[in-house]
């Protein structure tokens, strides 16, 4: 490889970083417009993720910058979700070859993750399980999050074996 053709090759971080950020303004912005359509306040879902480190009263009551906290804890959670597929993606790739595949799988894998360790381990207010809002979460979660993070990191390793 020529030392011009590495110039433009991604580095890991950039591309974890490029997947946090796409990832996670996708979702975030997809639960902004469904909360929406619903009638909630948008600024709600900041309290409500910030509540998972701080509790319902602290996070609630905290005044407008819990949101920016509640923003950022998104954030960290893309982070994660981008850096684990990034580092297993290789091991994933060899036996599913196909990334759109992958990333639907991980979308579901994230759904899971979130619905049935994060979340109940966490502060937040437990919420009724209605199927509807599983499924719409878990089709967020594909689009937004799996095949997104799954489309940026295959670009990144096609292009080291390039």
């Amino acid at each position: 490889m020529s030392s011009t053709s590495r110039l433009h090759e991604p580095s890991a971080l950039k591309t974890i970083l490029l997947a946090t950020l796409i990832a996670g303004t996708l979702d975030i912005l997809a639960a902004v417009v469904s909360y929406s359509i619903n009638g909630g306040r948008p600024i709600n879902i900041l309290y409500f993720i910030a509540s998972g480190v701080f509790g319902k009263e602290v996070a609630y009551r905290s005044g407008e910058w819990m949101a920016f906290v509640g923003l950022a804890l998104h954030y960290l959670i893309a982070f994660l979700f981008s850096l684990f597929l990034f580092l297993v993606y290789p091991w994933v790739k060899s036996f599913l070859k196909n990334k759109i595949l992958i990333g639907v799988l991980y979308g579901i894998f994230v759904w899971l993750v979130m619905n049935r360790i994060v979340l109940p381990l966490s502060n937040t207010a437990a919420l009724p399980f209605k199927i509807k809002g599983a499924i719409i979460g878990c089709l967020i979660l594909i689009f937004f999050i799996g095949l997104p993070i799954a489309l940026i990191v295959d670009r990144h390793y096609s292009h080291r074996i390039r």
